[in-house]
């Protein structure tokens, strides 16, 4: 966790001499996150009304966290107050959203979401933003455990009058999701000081707040079945919420006025896009709506239905694929959700299809808009890694409005695995030239651990250690060798060989093999470990500790990495005339963008490659103590 720290006297001197904004960047820079102008403005306006308020509210010793970055994500709070509550002497902590918002309404009669005045698309209403940021602390910090109490939350629209936002405060205030305005400037002075006692300093809770243990991040199979029986096991933030809402508010719109509408949802991996899907999925049944959920991947499809609908012929039946809809009425459900995406195909005919469904055969795109009233689509652009997947953003919003359909683009921007890191997953992309720039070393941020093995044998051995330690570790590989069927006495052969080493590669078939789980289940079955993963076994998924082999299918030639796609063995990219040199290209490094950002708590990496192995241990520098031979 990492936060511009000062107390609220210091605050002020730092805002009355000009320099505050440059003490923030400072310190979200070194934790990883990039900082434009504009960010900089919104600290020296914001945190400057806020200064003199506790300065007015005769608080200087209340200690001002700013930039917060909550546990295990990649989200910052603009600000947390920390101090000693006057009534009972306790800890007592305050969350703040700085809102520079002058007017705003409710988004099309939604009481969760809200039009802002020059701001594209709808956004979350700011009490509901405030009240799921202290709910997330209260999930995740030990601290706030015992003590749900202790932390308050308030939207402050320190620009606005009450007239100009007046539609927002029809949402009932709760302690955690109360709105000021600079009109009700004085209140929000009462509210401080209520909240905070003036004779204490605020230093002591602070650092307990800081120094507070984090549970671990909740795993969202562990959860499924519950998630869609019961309640919510998942706090959503920000940009997930909205997507959430969007659905739910287009749900209700349908419903009202026979109108159809697709939201489209696009992130990266560790974004949220699959709690997205499961928690739209249970709160729409349990509102007693008819909603569908829909994969590419037989992997991922398989293991939803042995975990989120354990014990229940029902919710089994509710995860199906993109094919499964060639004959499906026209609107014959409310709720479509399209997970992973970027694995919609052209077409939904393969060999196993009816020569009679051949016929006038639709695009697969426009069979999962025609199921639903309300079609979403959730997908990852980067994880596109079989030839003919076309699912992203671009090819659906436009096909869409093809068919006169209101569209809804959520980005969400919050990373929730890699350890919350946004540098992580920013360095890969760097690593694998799919945003442009050259690769960068890596100086580690705190939050994600990247290491880099000189043998596969020392890769492994980290990897079963974690695993022995009750932590979840998986190895995966590029399609760069070939892929056996078991042996007659049904032992799998051990396909991948790097020097003296070798390992099998998953299992082919949904049936375990001996002890080693079938292909669906080798991400999630403890069995798994052991045998190698590809990218189509991988995907969707997520452990606490990545190992990923990289082939001679990447190589770093001339600084930089580039492909070869001859070592390439997967069967789908074999003719040059289905597939272009420049689409393997592309398709290669989603595959190992893919394969890098499974871990939730560190990556090892391991090249066949020597040049290349140099090229990625030169890559990473980060101190660490004589522990292994990790470079």
């Amino acid at each position: 966790m990492s936060a511009f720290r000062v107390s609220a006297a210091g605050l002020l001197r730092l805002a009355t001499d000009g320099t505050l904004a440059d003490r923030v960047a400072e310190q979200v820079w070194m934790s990883g996150h990039g900082v434009g102008p504009a960010e900089r403005r919104s600290w020296s306006r914001s945190l400057s009304v806020l200064a003199q308020d506790l300065a007015d509210a005769s608080l200087p010793d209340v200690e001002v966290l700013v930039e917060y970055q909550l546990p295990l994500t990649s989200r910052r709070i603009d600000a947390v107050l920390a101090g000693v509550h006057p009534r009972t002497g306790e800890d007592s902590f305050v969350v703040i959203e700085l809102k520079q918002w002058s007017y705003a309404t409710r988004y099309e009669d939604s009481d969760t979401l809200v039009d802002v005045e020059h701001a594209a698309g709808p956004r979350l209403h700011p009490g509901i933003q405030v009240g799921d940021y202290c709910q997330y602390l209260i999930d995740f910090l030990g601290l706030l455990a015992e003590h749900r109490t202790g932390v308050r939350g308030a939207a402050y629209l320190h620009n606005a009058v009450d007239r100009d936002i007046a539609e927002l405060f029809a949402r009932p205030v709760t302690e955690q999701s109360r709105i000021f305005t600079k009109e009700r400037r004085g209140d929000f002075l009462d509210y401080l000081r209520a909240s905070f006692d003036p004779g204490r300093p605020g230093a002591p809770a602070a650092d307990r707040f800081m120094k507070s243990t984090v549970r671990p991040s909740r795993h969202l199979l562990t959860y499924a079945a519950s998630e869609l029986r019961e309640r919510s096991h998942f706090t959503l933030l920000d940009e997930q919420r909205v997507a959430y809402e969007l659905v739910l508010h287009a749900v209700e719109r349908a419903r009202a006025a026979d109108h159809k509408s697709v939201v489209v949802v696009s992130g990266g991996p560790g974004s949220g896009k699959s709690v997205i899907a499961l928690s739209l999925l249970g709160e729409l049944a349990r509102q007693g709506r008819s909603a569908l959920h829909a994969t590419g991947s037989k992997s991922f499809t398989q293991t939803l239905r042995r975990y989120a609908g354990k014990g229940s012929t029902r919710l089994k039946s509710l995860f199906l694929y993109f094919n499964s809809f060639m004959t499906a009425d026209r609107n014959g459900i409310d709720v479509l959700i399209c997970d992973e995406a970027h694995r919609i195909r052209e077409t939904s005919v393969n060999r196993f299809t009816r020569a009679a469904q051949r016929q006038g055969a639709r695009s697969q795109l426009e069979e999962l808009l025609a199921a639903a009233r309300v079609p979403v689509f959730l997908l990852d652009e980067h994880q596109v890694v079989k030839p003919g997947e076309l699912g992203n953003v671009d090819i659906i919003t436009a096909y869409a409005k093809k068919l006169n359909l209101e569209v809804d683009v959520v980005s969400l921007h919050d990373q929730f695995r890699c350890g919350g890191s946004e540098a992580y997953e920013r360095w890969v992309l760097r690593l694998l030239g799919l945003d442009g720039g050259p690769p960068g070393v890596w100086e580690g941020d705190g939050r994600f651990d990247l290491r880099v093995a000189g043998s596969p044998e020392e890769m492994e051995a980290f990897l079963a250690a974690r695993q022995a330690a009750g932590e979840t570790a998986r190895m995966t590989a590029g399609y760069c060798w070939p892929w056996s069927d078991p042996r007659p006495d049904g032992s799998l052969v051990h396909d991948v060989r790097v020097g003296g080493w070798s390992r099998p590669w998953n299992v082919r078939s949904d049936r375990s093999v001996g002890d080693a789980p079938g292909s669906p289940f080798w991400a999630t079955d403890p069995n798994g470990f052991g045998q190698v993963g590809c990218v189509y076994t991988a995907q969707g998924f997520e452990y606490e500790w990545s190992g990923v082999i990289v082939g001679p299918d990447l190589v770093a030639r001339d600084g930089r990495l580039v492909t070869n796609r001859d070592e390439f063995k997967d069967p789908n990219f074999r003719s040059r005339r289905t597939v272009s040199d420049a689409e393997a290209d592309r398709l290669i490094r989603n595959t190992y963008k893919v394969l890098m950002t499974r871990g939730m708590r560190g990556t090892v990496l391991y090249a066949v490659d020597p040049g290349t192995r140099d090229f990625l241990a030169n890559l990473v520098r980060v101190q660490r103590g004589p522990e292994t031979v990790y470079r």
